[in-house]
């Protein structure tokens, strides 16, 4: 067999090219491959987006399944293009867009439903969709209809409805100056309600803007709460423990009450007594370091130590030691 070094080298540079060419195109796109791909793409007809925007989820029965791949306008319908993996579409599944969160985040709903397998190439008609009323579009559409009512027209127009209808019953005539004097209160609040609207408008922009840190927060929520409820019986057991630890400790307490109560009076003495003699104890512990240095250095020199005695031999006793202790 020959060597890559004796082989015509053009070969070998075409078949590493169309390599590297074919790996880029699969790595381009991993996620239509059969197995380690995103999963099959299907569409739904909806008669609105509410919301549903690219890489929202997909869920079977509150299980992620897939993401929206794609949300098109195709005429009078707004067409869905999403994946789902590992689950399986009946050729009448239904399909309707939810609210995730309390912020707006929507998520793509699938009701597997029929005898045989839904094909990927018909679309889910719309009669088997659902979109859900957006109300935080609702809320910003109002702000911007209050932001453009002429408050000063409409008082005028219920000050002359009026006194047009002054003549009227009078309960006639006393709604009437009801609606003029809420009329007039609108007007005369009308920068503070512009104010509200506008902070209104800036909370739920923040709100949005930080949607996916309020959802990851509210998810560590519910997996703390899980782990704790996953871990009640052994918090009960621990506290129910506890329990009996104490209650064991009470009777051993009263049963031993007669022994316990001399032994803590004398302990009681005790620690009066050296703290009578704080001052001597510690003086003691000073004067004790000097000895315990001279005794070191006496032992330190070997297998042996050195003494002197003074008044071994009396100084009346012959020549030896005659001044006695005294001498230097």
């Amino acid at each position: 067999m020959k060597s890559f070094q004796k082989r015509n080298p053009v070969p070998i540079a075409v078949i590493g090219i169309v390599l590297l060419v074919l790996g880029l195109v699969a790595a381009m796109n991993s996620d239509d491959l059969p197995i380690i791909g995103g999963g099959t793409t299907y569409t739904a007809e909806f008669s609105e987006a509410a919301g549903l925007k690219e890489d929202d989820t997909v869920r079977v029965a509150g299980v992620k399944v897939g993401t929206v791949e794609s949300v098109e306008l195709a005429g009078d319908r707004v067409l869905v293009a999403f994946k789902a993996k590992n689950a399986w579409l009946g050729d009448r599944t239904s399909a309707s867009i939810k609210i995730q969160t309390m912020l707006g985040q929507k998520y793509l709903s699938l009701d597997p439903m029929g005898q045989h397998t839904l094909d990927p190439g018909v679309a889910i008609p719309l009669e088997r969709t659902t979109a859900p009323y957006d109300v935080v579009e609702a809320f910003r559409g109002l702000t911007k209809t209050v932001e453009d009512i002429d408050t000063e027209q409409l008082t005028k127009s219920f000050d002359v409805l009026s006194a047009t209808l002054a003549n009227t019953p009078d309960e006639f005539r006393d709604a009437l100056s009801g609606l003029s004097q809420i009329s007039d209160t609108i007007s005369k609040r009308d920068q503070q309600l512009a104010t509200l609207l506008a902070n209104t408008k800036q909370v739920s922009q923040t709100l949005v803007d930080r949607d996916s840190e309020l959802t990851k927060l509210i998810d560590d929520g519910s997996k703390l709460l899980e782990e704790v409820a996953q871990r009640k019986q052994a918090i009960t057991a621990m506290l129910d423990g506890s329990r009996a630890l104490a209650t064991e400790l009470q009777g051993l307490v009263d049963d031993n009450s007669e022994q316990l109560g001399p032994v803590l009076a004398q302990l009681d003495q005790l620690t009066a007594m050296l703290q009578r003699n704080q001052d001597a104890l510690g003086e003691g512990i000073k004067k004790f370091a000097p000895f315990v240095r001279v005794f070191t250095n006496v032992v330190g020199n070997g297998r042996w130590f050195d003494n002197y005695i003074c008044g071994l031999v009396l100084p009346s006793v012959g020549p030896v030691n005659e001044e006695g202790c005294n001498a230097q």
